[in-house]
């Protein structure tokens, strides 16, 4: 499988403190069946990692010579990320395609100008995965409201714990609708401990019904976001999970 949002990399935000700290995300990643994990810290006001200090520190962490392959990238705050040069969002590119980027949904509230801040993203050149939605209240209320992003080209992101329930009903039922209506293109880890927001994918892909729904949201869509491709055409499914409310 292919994890395009993990807090693998040392002191730059929320994630581990040390190489120690990655390490152990890194053999949770290999146990759960992970070939490939980008390194995508914050770049907020909370935590203004510039690309040097992701750069720094993604040096730091392949120099483990782990079996996984470790790729820069960044979780990018949707504003702050519009005031960036082009330059630096291209060293801030996902799993190292400079023109890729990963957004961060807030979880509160949905920007009513997102839309536009979209276009403009779009109108230079570049990509976008929006990570998480499915955490956000206002899209639990009214998933359709990604359709139009979707369908402008935006590759949804879930969370795999909340995929699997760890993170509550609500968020699960939220993500597995999404997947349902055809609104979530892939699932990652967005793991920033080996206890906190752990791995987790192949439990994440276990609540699916169909295994190639699983490998399409794992491996697949990931696999072409990175070698900057179409998105390949989603399987037939006829249920996607097996939760209580589909009993």
């Amino acid at each position: 499988m292919i994890d395009l949002h993990s807090h693998v990399l040392p002191g730059l935000d929320d994630g581990p403190r040390d190489v120690a700290g990655s390490l152990e995300i890194l053999d949770a990643a290999a146990a759960d069946g992970i070939a490939t994990i980008a390194a995508t810290p914050h770049v907020t006001d909370e935590y203004p990692t510039t690309a040097d200090a992701m750069e720094a520190a993604l040096v730091e962490v392949q120099a483990l010579g782990h079996a996984v392959r470790v790729l820069p990238g960044a979780e990018l705050d949707i504003r702050s990320a519009a005031e960036l040069d082009d330059t630096t969002l291209r060293r801030f590119g996902l799993g190292g395609n400079p023109r890729l980027l990963l957004l961060e949904t807030p979880y509160y509230g949905w920007p009513l100008d997102l839309a536009d801040i979209v276009f403009g993203f779009q109108a230079r050149g570049f990509t976008l995965v929006l990570a998480h939605p499915e955490r956000n209240r206002d899209v639990a209320d009214d998933p359709e409201r990604l359709r139009p992003l979707v369908e402008r080209g935006v590759a949804m992101q879930l969370t795999a714990s909340a995929v699997d329930g760890r993170l509550g009903r609500r968020a699960q039922k939220t993500a597995h609708t999404l997947i349902e209506r055809g609104l979530a293109q892939l699932i990652a880890s967005d793991a920033h401990t080996a206890a906190i927001r752990a791995i987790g994918m192949r439990d994440a892909v276990g609540t699916l019904a169909d295994d190639g729904l699983g490998r399409w949201l794992t491996e697949d869509v990931p696999a072409a976001l990175l070698a900057g491709e179409q998105l390949p055409s989603r399987p037939t499914t006829r249920r996607t999970m097996h939760l209580p409310w589909h009993r």
